[in-house]
Order: C-alpha cells, then structure tokens, then sequence
C-alpha cells in the first residue's frame, strides 16, 4: 500500500535495524520481497535466502547474484544448502543488478528509502510484491 506524503512514521525502538530483502528472476521479473529478522545480519540474511528460494522453482535459483555487502559473507552456506551459484558484482557498478535496481524503484513506491522500517510487517513486503508483480510489464510484452 503506497504511503500518503505527510503522514508521521512511528520510529522503531533503538538499535533495531530492519531492511526489506528481496528476489528478483532476471527472466521472468518474479519479485520475492521479505522482511529481514532483526539480528545478526549475515545469519539472518542466510537463513531467509534459503527458505524463499528453496520454494521456487530450480529454474529460477540456479545463480544469484549480490553487491558486496558484508550481509552475504555465509553465501557458501547457500551455495550448499539449494545448489545456487552465487555470483558477486564489480564495485559501484549497479548496471550489473539492473533487475534488481529496477525492483528497488518499484518498492520504493511503497517504502521510500529513509523511511522507518521498524513498522513494516511481513504482510507488507508481501503485500507489496504482489502488487508489483501483477503489474504489466513493457519487458514481459
């Protein structure tokens, strides 16, 4: 649900940092957007990985590719846990991600980044995925 300009955010309680993760398919533009557990990110980040892509299709999680944020340093955990390649883009080079740039626009309509995450709910992310993904898309004709 996009957010009206001008409405007051609650602040999340100190030292809780959350942030949405999320999945995009290059070739079919699936957008798997969560919201990442408070914690240690890198555990957090591994163990969420795994749960949403161990329900996709294989087609669809054979490679995935990250910047390089300290948040993917157990990516070997994923790599033996589903089979998934990941691969790691160049620095400063988002061009690389350009699905995943894309995705971020688009959910950025309904979380503008500076936005307070600490009120976000699972059902929000999902929610938010579901209506990107039911958009129509010039790329999917």
């Amino acid at each position: 649900m996009p957010r009206k300009s001008g409405t007051a955010q609650p602040t999340s309680p100190p030292g809780r940092k959350l942030a949405i993760g999320k999945v995009t398919s290059r070739s079919s533009r699936l957008l798997v957007a969560f919201v990442l557990r408070p914690g240690s990110r890198s555990d957090n980040v591994r163990d969420q990985l795994i749960e949403v892509l161990a329900v996709m299709p294989a087609t669809l999680r054979r490679t995935l590719t990250w910047d390089r944020g300290s948040e993917m340093a157990k990516h070997a955990e994923i790599t033996a846990a589903l089979g998934t390649l990941v691969y790691f883009c160049d620095p400063a080079s988002p061009w690389q991600r350009a699905s995943n740039e894309n995705a971020n626009g688009l959910l950025r309509l309904y979380f503008r980044k500076g936005d307070d995450l600490g009120t976000i709910k699972p059902a929000d992310a999902l929610f938010a995925a579901t209506e990107i993904n039911s958009r129509p898309r010039a790329v999917l004709n």
